[in-house]
């Protein structure tokens, strides 16, 4: 077993992990945030998406002790408290899902999206970076309008986003 230390959701936390363990087997298993999803195992669906320092990355591709050291934000730590995350509060208000399995993933990836490219984001560019993301219920027209309110809140000053 190996130890190791993350800032995982703004909380400093630690596990005993075989060297082996997968990142979302660390955090579905071990430290029982099953908001992170296991949809292929082959790492083609995205339902697994997290971010490590800042970055979006697929929790199945990624060893746990790969991500020692580092800070992990996953769906459970998205949102401040009560109040849902602008993407969050975007999918739920444009229906965005249907079943809810790719959700997690879709949010995290649409996060990172806005922060890579911005907010004001095309229908074009939002499919293409949703291209490593699946989903097997929606036609995915709910899921880019909510990614583009998503992302025009997350932009939108504080005040404004308040009304």
């Amino acid at each position: 077993m190996t130890k190791i230390a993350v800032t995982l959701n703004g909380r400093a936390t630690s596990a005993d992990v075989e060297p082996r363990t997968l990142l979302v087997q660390l955090l579905r298993d071990t430290l029982h945030l099953t908001g992170t999803h296991v949809g292929c195992d082959t790492s083609q669906c995205g339902a697994c998406v997290v971010h490590v320092d800042g970055v979006a990355v697929k929790a199945c591709t990624m060893l746990a002790v790969q991500a020692d050291g580092t800070q992990v934000l996953t769906i459970e730590g998205l949102a401040g408290g009560t109040q849902l995350h602008p993407m969050q509060e975007a999918f739920r208000e444009h229906h965005g899902l249907q079943c809810g399995f790719c959700t997690p993933g879709m949010i995290m990836t649409a996060v990172d999206m806005v922060a890579r490219l911005g907010t004001d984001l095309s229908e074009g560019t939002i499919r293409e970076n949703l291209d490593g993301n699946l989903c097997r219920c929606t036609g995915y027209h709910n899921i880019v309008k909510a990614v583009q309110a998503g992302a025009h809140a997350m932009g939108a000053p504080a005040a404004a986003a308040a009304e």
